[in-house]
């Protein structure tokens, strides 16, 4: 391999390790040792009836993600009470945490597909994921960058972020958090009192994209709430 093939492979190694730490399971799962693309030899892959999240990430490193995980995650759901959780769902964290990996960029929607086709295509390296020595599910990586000279990289860079200029993102403003295991989010009812990280008073945070960007006052505007903005966060304070 390259020296920049290498880079690539232990990137796509790092975003297959961090959407499996994520993953809701019963048993943790494990990016498979030794695991390098589809054509690991012996290694089972999903069967025609099983299902792919497949999302797509658009940055200064793109990537096709793919994770097969429906018969784990649904165990890991079914074993407790409350309502049905889509899969895509369930598996947003773990794309999230992927994208994080990637670096500055936007995380489209994800959606489910056949795993076989999700899983095939140039490019495409699959990580089996495996939990007391079987393999349990997969997740799929396919990089998308271009090389260009050093002299160049500057201006194709603007260009590539000025493809993103017209893409809409979602703004979300964020009172605290709380952590709690799928046992217990499946058995919230109407009612539940949840306690956040977060005192009384304090600013809220706004996301975009999951990804801290800046602080502000909540406030009351013609009846509907807003938040005026009294920090931005600089990215290298942005780790929560």
């Amino acid at each position: 391999m390259k020296p920049t093939d290498n880079v690539a492979a232990d990137l796509a190694g790092e975003v297959a390790r961090q959407i499996a730490r994520l993953l809701p399971s019963t048993v943790p799962l494990e990016v498979s040792a030794g695991s390098s693309g589809p054509s690991m030899p012996g290694a089972p892959m999903p069967t025609a009836a099983d299902v792919a999240v497949v999302a797509s990430f658009i940055g200064t490193v793109s990537a096709d993600l793919v994770v097969v995980a429906d018969r784990a995650v649904q165990e890991a759901l079914t074993s407790g009470t409350g309502p049905d959780l889509p899969l895509e769902d369930a598996l947003r964290p773990a794309l999230e945490a992927a994208a994080d990996v990637l670096g500055t960029g936007v995380l489209d929607t994800a959606r489910t597909v056949p795993a076989l086709q999700a899983l095939t295509g140039e490019g495409m390296t699959v990580f089996p994921l495996v939990a007391e020595g079987e393999v349990r599910a997969w997740v799929g990586v396919r990089l998308r960058t271009q090389s260009t000279p050093k002299a160049a990289s500057g201006a194709v860079q603007g260009a590539s972020l000025r493809l993103l200029y017209d893409v809409d993102m979602t703004l979300t403003a964020e009172l605290g958090r709380t952590k709690l295991p799928i046992r217990e989010v499946l058995e919230l009812v109407p009612g539940t009192v949840l306690e956040l990280d977060r005192a009384a008073g304090s600013p809220a945070d706004l996301m975009v994209n999951g990804r801290l960007i800046a602080r502000g006052e909540i406030v009351v505007i013609d009846e509907d709430y807003g938040i005026r903005i009294t920090e931005i966060v600089a990215e290298e304070a942005q780790v929560r």
